[in-house]
């Protein structure tokens, strides 16, 4: 067993590293094989009470949210240790997520490390405090003064597709803000968290209470730690579903909430364009990390005159991609998370044969995989622009190819969705672009293969993928309150 879970997937809480929670135990389970790792700390109410007492707290009781130089220094620490054990936690993300071992290199667990020097840095750094002058409102000469101040308790829950990732976009901001965080990570990924956990308690200077980690695969602790009104904001990843649910139990106590929710995003080929290489990039793309990323653009919209080009161009390069062993350097396609999730899969394939589609390449099992959650990359093509797998989230290998005529009507079909979370534009002319760039709704968008994703940009979406943004400035603000302070001068 990796050194990091040597006693069974602790969380952590209040400080203590807790090896079974009020519920005991339950397993992880590595999605390539369907063997179990072991085991994490399976919290219940009580233990979900503790931590939430125990942030409340470190929040209240100490100069956490005041020192700023020292949440910097935390952070930095927190950084380095995670460097240093970058090993062992490769070893857990490819086997507990099914994450491809070259992104570990990447999205999967070093780039977010090493984001955390944002964070820290901006917790040095950021304006706390604005002078806005003197002004005489209602004839009183008065003083007024801007602050930021940190929100409180911060309810972090995460999904299980890129959890690191995930993970540290909260916790990095968060912390850096001068938040006290109690995360509750997905039950597919419990020991994903629970290493940090333990890095955090043994390898850096965080105070006790600061962050509490509570793995459990009792989802009725995400509720019970958005509905308490200890917590001051809740940050959510996952589905618009469960989005909703966050949004309802928050209402109850007003709480700040930040939701990074569902997609279903279009790439958009112009008639100008290279359409070999946009659509080889699109197909590519859905099928990395088996298409389980909320922002792929599995809607890929083309010139009808070129329908059939794409089409072939499109079946050429996933029929190329064979979903493999996430622990081999080559592996683009590994696992589905779970047998959940590869029977939510199959179900919308065979949907979409129901409604007409015609799977092109894909469409099941791959031969000779008789262990693992694996699907095929699946092009499905002649199917409807309003069919359910062009309009609802598959999180599986799955791309629908649909025709559009013209820039007018690429847009429309783009925006003929409930989501607006990413998209893709492909062509020459500038002015087209940005024509179609401007009337696409949507929270990122990557031209000609541009890359949004950065510690200093800000993620989120329009319409039902979400509220706020994650990461960048804006990503750290979603942490703090404003405070304005107005002093009388006298007369």
């Amino acid at each position: 067993m990796n050194s990091l879970l040597s006693t069974g997937g602790p969380a952590l809480i209040g400080g203590t590293l807790i090896t079974e929670g009020g519920a005991g135990v339950f397993s992880t389970v590595n999605p390539a094989t369907e063997e179990v790792l072991g085991h994490a700390a399976n919290a219940d109410a009580a233990d979900m009470d503790a931590a939430i007492a125990a942030a409340r707290r470190a929040f209240d009781d100490t100069d956490w949210s005041r020192d700023h130089a020292f949440r910097a220094h935390c952070l930095t620490q927190l950084r380095t240790a995670l460097q240093e054990h970058v090993e062992p936690l490769r070893e857990i993300t490819v086997a507990e997520a099914g994450a491809p071992i070259m992104f570990t290199r990447g999205p999967q667990l070093e780039g977010p490390i090493a984001d955390l020097d944002f964070a820290a840095k901006l917790a040095e750094t950021y304006s706390w405090e604005t002078d806005l002058g003197i002004a005489a409102p209602m004839g009183i000469s008065s003083h007024r003064v801007l602050r930021r101040e940190a929100t409180g308790v911060v309810g972090a829950i995460t999904p299980w597709n890129f959890p690191h990732q995930i993970n540290f976009a909260k916790l990095g901001p968060a912390l850096a803000a001068g938040n006290t965080v109690v995360l509750k990570p997905a039950p597919d990924t419990p020991w994903c968290a629970a290493a940090v956990g333990r890095i955090i308690a043994e390898h850096t200077d965080i105070p006790a209470g600061v962050v509490n980690i509570v793995t459990s695969d009792d989802h009725g602790l995400g509720a019970q730690l958005t509905g308490d009104p200890r917590v001051d904001m809740v940050s959510f990843t996952g589905s618009t579903a469960t989005g909703r649910a966050v949004m309802t139990a928050a209402a109850a106590t007003i709480k700040k909430t930040f939701l990074e929710l569902g997609g279903k995003s279009a790439f958009i080929v112009l008639d100008d364009a290279d359409i070999n290489a946009a659509v080889g990039v699109a197909a590519f793309s859905v099928c990395v990390h088996a298409g389980q990323g909320c922002a792929l653009t599995t809607r890929l919209l083309v010139p009808r005159a070129a329908y059939d080009q794409a089409i072939q161009v499109a079946a050429a390069t996933m029929g190329s991609i064979a979903p493999g062993d996430p622990t081999a350097p080559g592996t683009v396609c590994g696992p589905l998370i779970s047998a959940r999730q590869r029977d939510r899969v199959e179900r919308y394939l065979a949907i979409a044969r129901d409604e007409g589609g015609r799977i092109v390449v894909g469409g099941g099992r791959p031969p000779g995989r008789d262990r693992g959650y694996f699907i095929e990359p699946t092009l499905i093509a002649d199917i409807a622009p309003d069919a359910t797998v062009a309009t609802e989230e598959i999180f599986g290998p799955v791309l629908v190819v649909i025709p559009h005529d013209g820039d007018d009507d690429a847009i429309r079909l783009a925006n003929d969705s409930p989501y607006g979370l990413s998209g893709a534009v492909w062509g020459t002319d500038p002015e087209r672009i940005r024509r179609v760039t401007d009337g696409v709704r949507t929270g990122t968008l990557s031209v000609n293969n541009g890359v949004w994703y950065a510690a200093d940009a800000p993620f989120g979406g329009y319409k039902q993928s979400g509220i706020g943004r994650e990461m960048g400035v804006a990503g750290f603000e979603e942490y703090l309150e404003t405070k304005l302070i107005a002093t009388a001068r006298p007369s």
